[in-house]
């Protein structure tokens, strides 16, 4: 059962997006949301290998901590309005009789959030990267290397529809990441209303088929349909093919070459992540 859900923020201006995106899944499941927020420490936000007197750094260091006490209460605030108008109950007891959110801090940088508290979380809840303004990347990479959990990439822009989870395509090649992705959102496609299969190309050699894939889900009460599609490349059309089923939430194996290759050379995961405008669920 889905019982936990790690959201990660920053004042970046998507804590919104994220919330909205955990809160629709929350309600279903009756989990309990943590939201980490990553504060900057006073070191890190001073000038690197600038020499400065003393008292300048001293003045400094007392700015900025004023600045993050502001910012952190800006984001409580906000975060408590925003608790209320998606009926989320404030409290670090968990319950499965109401839906339930508390907040934590922690100092550092935000991949170190994500590793600590993503680990012993059922899903993490991140917005897709920014490449341009070079946001999020760091976020999304942590979650996916470093914690061993699914991670669900939220689009950035429109209203999040409530029903977004009903209707979920499982993308398969018969890959190890697709396997762990499949493994690791049962819980997530049990509560769908209905299921599809995209089956691309001819798989993996010696991996398993889409029809076993079928009869896997069928020994968990889970039906589902089988899809099949060519392409030259499969990541661009997945996102078609998922928005053609009417899916509102593609679930996916990520990078199975390395990260740092399909961001320099392309690749199936990273054409996904650029160009989703559906929440997906990725497992590495």
């Amino acid at each position: 059962m889905l019982r936990k859900i790690l959201v990660p923020v920053r004042g970046d201006g998507l804590v919104e997006t994220v919330l909205r995106h955990a809160a629709t899944l929350a309600q279903y499941h009756r989990a309990h949301i943590v939201i980490a927020h990553c504060r900057a420490r006073g070191e890190d936000l001073m000038p690197y290998g600038v020499p400065m007197p003393s008292f300048a750094r001293k003045t400094m260091m007392k700015q900025a901590q004023e600045l993050a006490d502001q910012q952190e209460q800006a984001l409580r605030e906000d975060l408590h309005r925003l608790a209320q108008t998606l009926d989320l109950d404030e409290t670090k007891a968990a319950t499965e009789a109401v839906t339930t959110v508390e907040f934590i801090e922690e100092h550092g940088r935000m991949a170190d959030v994500i590793k600590h508290n993503g680990r012993l979380a059922d899903l993490i809840v991140v917005a897709k990267p920014d490449r341009d303004r070079n946001l999020g990347t760091n976020s999304l990479k942590s979650a996916l290397f470093q914690t061993g959990r699914p991670v669900l990439m939220c689009p950035t822009g429109g209203a999040v529809p409530t029903d977004f989870g009903d209707r979920v395509a499982i993308a398969w090649n018969g890959s190890l990441e697709a396997s762990r992705s499949v493994a690791l959102t049962l819980d997530l496609v049990a509560a769908a209303g209905s299921v599809v299969i995209l089956a691309g190309g001819s798989g993996e050699p010696h991996g398993a088929t889409a029809e076993e894939l079928v009869d896997y889900y069928k020994l968990r009460n889970i039906s589902a349909e089988i899809q099949r599609f060519d392409a030259q490349s499969p990541g661009a059309v997945l996102l078609d093919k998922a928005k053609a089923s009417g899916a509102g939430l593609l679930v996916m194996g990520a990078y199975s070459a390395s990260h740092e290759r399909e961001t320099l050379f392309g690749g199936n995961t990273q054409e996904v992540v650029d160009q989703a405008d559906i929440p997906v669920v990725l497992a590495h």
